[in-house]
């Protein structure tokens, strides 16, 4: 079984300037003639972290990651402000010109899986392949699923503790609810609301309860972000149509791609990924056993490093 790449430090870091208000960080790791290929982490407001560099080997690929708006090591530290998904795209293809890439691989989770296939469909031009991992198509029926009725039967305890913050009259829609207490005037409530809304999400990542998870979500910095940044988002049902996504398949019909998708994903149900892999016809679908939602289980860990060894084969083998 693949284990992830030793820890490794970037080689070059940048603050980099989307907006008069924005100023995204990103940093480059591995080879610097290597196949180009950005991390697109999830959330929104989800962030990267030093495993973000470490699913392709570093002698192959040029490795690009970056937090998106309001996000990590992103300044302003949660502002919604410019915030949209329209932004966000816009944001990686003026990383792409600022790094002089002509054509890369993305290499998305979740929310990161949105971006990536919502970029891939503007920009086709400059995309090789696509790596992709819990299949988040942001449908009604996904924030449906997390939010009102799917994952709560699976995990009552932990719905309990999310849904008891809010008041019985408002119940009938949490992310409302979170949203407004979120962006309130009231510092303690906000965090309060901010630490149930990561703790629902980090509860239900994993096939196997894991406190270290549970810690990294609910630390006052990321659940914050996270929180807000979702919240808004979702509230705004991510600022696409829906069903855009499976809609304009057949603009990126032609792109080699990997889907690996745990068998367990309670955050992302596994028919997102075959309701994409049936749309999708350069890619192949691999579905995990014994896998939740999280990139950090072992046999997720092991299909995405093979996916990236595979895409660097296939690619190595046109060039």
């Amino acid at each position: 079984m693949q284990i992830l790449y030793p820890e490794l430090k970037p080689y070059k870091r940048h603050q980099f300037k989307v907006s008069d208000l924005h100023e995204l960080y990103l940093d480059e790791a591995g080879s610097a003639d290597g196949i180009p290929i950005l991390f697109v982490h999830g959330g929104p407001g989800g962030a990267c972290d030093s495993s973000s560099r470490r699913f392709y080997d570093p002698a192959v690929f040029r490795i690009v990651t970056f937090d998106q708006r309001g996000c990590g090591r992103s300044t302003p530290h949660g502002e919604l402000e410019e915030n949209t998904t329209q932004d966000l795209i816009a944001d990686i293809e003026a990383i792409r010109k600022y790094l002089e890439i002509d054509k890369w691989v993305l290499f998305g989770g979740s929310w990161g899986t949105t971006l990536s296939l919502l970029y891939a469909q503007l920009y086709p031009q400059h995309v090789r392949a696509l790596i992709l991992r819990g299949i988040f198509l942001c449908r009604q029926r996904d924030f449906d699923w997390l939010y009102k009725d799917g994952a709560n039967r699976i995990f009552p305890d932990y719905w309990e503790e999310f849904v008891n913050f809010i008041p019985e009259a408002e119940r009938d829609n949490l992310i409302n609810a979170y949203h407004s207490r979120l962006l309130g005037e009231d510092e303690l409530a906000r965090m309060s609301a901010a630490k149930h809304w990561s703790a629902w999400e980090g509860n239900c990542s994993k096939l196997r309860p894991s406190s270290d998870l549970l810690a990294k979500f609910t630390k006052a910095h990321n659940a914050l972000a996270l929180s807000r940044i979702e919240a808004h988002y979702f509230v705004n049902r991510g600022f696409i149509d829906e069903d855009q996504i499976l809609k304009n398949m057949s603009s990126i019909a032609h792109i080699p791609g990997r889907i690996v998708h745990g068998r367990y994903d309670m955050v992302c149900p596994l028919e997102n990924a075959r309701s994409l892999h049936r749309q999708w016809p350069g890619s192949e679908l691999q579905i995990v056993r014994e896998s939740g939602h999280s990139a950090s289980e072992p046999g997720t860990v092991d299909a995405l490093i093979r996916a990236t060894q595979d895409i660097a084969k296939e690619i190595e083998s046109t060039s």
